[in-house]
């Protein structure tokens, strides 16, 4: 696989690098699949309806809107994720129980921690089109992430990396 540094190298304005300020919660610090989007604001139901789903090597990013008032991803759903096979999940916001997830095969990547849970009302939309980190993604793009940072790209640049 080839990670970030090189990926930007290669090509360049073809992938978007998204801002700084997310850092690594998961046991794994670099992963890479097609994506899977969620819009939601500090309501996690969505995310666990989709981990719930069989993974097969994807990247859920949860845009959360940078909120830091709650989590929206813990333990549990960390856990969740790697039983169901998703290669890693990014949220644009917090995530707590960081322990449990640091112990987890899974690649998590936040703006922060917050020990408060989120609400269960169900609000939320999946597979839009999403801004994340001053970035558009859209559902099926390739996110790459590794402790020098995360992009996105075209599936044909950066799935066979």
């Amino acid at each position: 696989m080839t990670w970030t540094a090189d990926l930007c190298d290669e090509h360049g304005d073809e992938v978007a690098l998204f801002d700084a300020g997310f850092s690594s919660y998961g046991g794994r610090d670099s992963y890479a699949g097609p994506v899977t989007t969620l819009s939601v604001f500090e309501d996690n139901v969505l995310v666990r309806t989709t981990l719930e789903e069989s993974g097969g090597g994807r990247v859920l990013l949860v845009a959360g809107g940078g909120s830091t008032r709650c989590a929206l991803l813990g333990g549990d759903l960390g856990l969740l994720a790697v039983e169901n096979g998703w290669a890693g999940v990014v949220v644009d916001g917090c995530v707590r129980d960081h322990r449990e997830l640091r112990e987890l095969p899974i690649g998590v990547n936040a703006r922060g921690t917050c020990p408060r849970k989120s609400q269960k009302t169900g609000l939320g939309e999946r597979d839009v089109p999403v801004e994340v980190a001053g970035v558009e993604v859209f559902p099926g793009d390739w996110l790459v992430a590794d402790p020098d940072g995360i992009l996105v790209g075209r599936p044909e640049l950066l799935a066979d990396q």
